[in-house]
């Protein structure tokens, strides 16, 4: 069955830096475009960023522009989420995200804070 596992979250202080990973399983990666979302206490899930299938574009949210960068390893079945120069503002749990046939998947998330 489709699984996503994230993980690399934690605590980090303003400015720091964070790598996430996102490894998969249950379908091939390399068909589909990838996402990573987040969400904080009350709010819906926001999306941050999204890549294509093949890793030939990828968007972001006005929010991210500039600092986070998404990326994929297709051969090792693995979504990436570069994150730098973090503020408070970022602090949430990061989803990683695939939409297959209409139907969308998640992973149980990994946390970020960032704060002194």
């Amino acid at each position: 069955q489709v699984q996503l596992v994230e993980s690399g979250g934690g605590k980090v202080q303003p400015g720091g830096s964070l790598r996430l990973s996102c490894t998969v399983s249950g379908f091939s990666l390399g068909s589909y475009d990838m996402s990573w979302y987040r969400q904080t206490p009350g709010k819906g899930r926001e999306l941050v960023a999204n890549i294509r299938n093949d890793g030939s574009n990828s968007v972001y949210a006005d929010s991210v522009k500039g600092r986070f960068t998404i990326s994929r390893d297709n051969s090792e079945n693995m979504v990436f989420l570069q994150m730098n120069s973090l503020g408070p503002m970022d602090t949430a749990v990061y989803y990683c995200n695939v939409n297959i046939g209409g139907l969308d998947y998640w992973g149980k998330g990994t946390p970020v804070t960032v704060s002194v």
